[in-house]
């Protein structure tokens, strides 16, 4: 089993360049024709978490290549938080999946990373590269999360804060500091829309989510759906399980849906 590699990669120009930490594990003869795996984490994530750790030590057992990174203003990346849109975000994932992955890959998304992961498959389809996408595995999918699930619940104060200071905070049971969303993260959301047609994936879509998740109703996801023509889409809905599905249980059942991706099973 090799061992993953750290590396930077600088995205951007000039004053925008931004450094993205990466940690790559290369494929071995044992996961030859096996497609690599890409992790996409959500919003404020790294990419040491649980999933993201279980995803590679299974890519290491299968000899596939795996590729984990942090967004600018996440982790080990450089930038400001502050500056994060999907469009700056999906611009990084971008390069970081040119730079460090070769052949079909299995995108793993979860919650803002699996609406990534549909602007990155449109994207590299739009790239004539939509070969290089041999699945996905959306993990409480938040597509449009900005339109469809925040701004109808946005409060007086909050749209006050967004039009005076551009941002507001609001606390969260994920960490210690607050999350901060800014006006340049909604207005560049609507440019990043997945939710308005036929989303032309070309590849087997496995949706994972919670039944008891209080951030993505579980109603969205198979609103997603319904924006996916192709026949090979499986929804798995999990009575008690909540946003951040990091359960045993709940990573047992990602790791399968990325296997059977993976070997068509």
């Amino acid at each position: 089993m090799t061992e993953p590699v750290a590396s930077k990669l600088d995205v951007g120009k000039g004053a925008d360049m931004r450094p993205i930490a990466a940690l790559t594990r290369e494929a071995t003869a044992k996961g030859a024709g096996l497609p690599g795996v890409v992790w996409l984490g959500g919003y404020r994530s790294d990419m040491t978490g649980s999933k993201a750790e279980a995803l590679c030590q299974q890519a290491g057992r299968n000899g596939q290549a795996c590729l984990r990174f942090d967004y600018s203003g996440h982790g080990a990346s450089g930038g400001d938080f502050r500056d994060g849109t999907i469009s700056r975000w999906l611009e990084e994932s971008l390069a970081v999946f040119e730079h460090c992955t070769s052949g079909p890959q299995i995108l793993v998304g979860s919650s803002m990373g699996g609406w990534i992961a549909l602007r990155m498959v449109q994207e590299l389809k739009a790239r004539g590269q939509g070969d290089r996408v041999a699945g996905l595995v959306l993990i409480a999918p938040a597509p449009d999360f900005t339109l469809e699930l925040m701004e109808p619940e946005l409060t007086d104060a909050q749209r006050e804060a967004l039009e005076r200071d551009g941002f507001y905070e609001e606390p969260t049971p994920y960490g210690p500091d607050p999350n901060v969303f800014t006006r340049a993260l909604f207005e560049d959301g609507r440019k990043n829309r997945v939710l308005e047609g036929l989303i032309e994936t070309g590849a087997p879509v496995h949706i994972i989510q919670g039944m008891a998740d209080p951030d993505v109703p579980w109603r969205h996801a198979l609103r997603l759906v319904e924006h996916l023509p192709s026949e090979n889409v499986t929804v798995t809905l999990i009575r008690d399980g909540d946003h951040r599905l990091s359960r045993d249980e709940d990573i047992a059942r990602i790791l399968a849906a990325v296997d059977g991706i993976a070997t068509g099973s």
